[in-house]
């Protein structure tokens, strides 16, 4: 799923409400006898899902490229 595919709403949010979305969410399906009548739910929890694991990707990738960074700056004062 592409970043500009996603909902604004959901882009200004941040990981922790998204989580909790995604949490009522399944709340909500727990509580829920008929489950014909929650593909919808089911669906937004599938995006949230994405949504998530996409910012987990990114923040991953960030903290791998700064601690990558930092090992470089150390490698380089420890050279001189």
């Amino acid at each position: 799923m592409k970043d500009k595919n996603l909902p604004d709403d959901n882009n200004s949010k941040s990981l922790k409400e998204l989580t909790e979305e995604a949490s009522r969410i399944i709340e909500e399906l727990e509580k829920q006898i008929d489950l014909k009548n929650s593909l919808e739910d089911y669906q937004k929890l599938i995006k949230l899902n994405n949504i998530i694991e996409k910012r987990f990707q990114r923040k991953s990738k960030n903290i791998g490229k700064i601690i990558k960074e930092k090992i470089e700056n150390i490698k380089k004062k420890h050279a001189k």
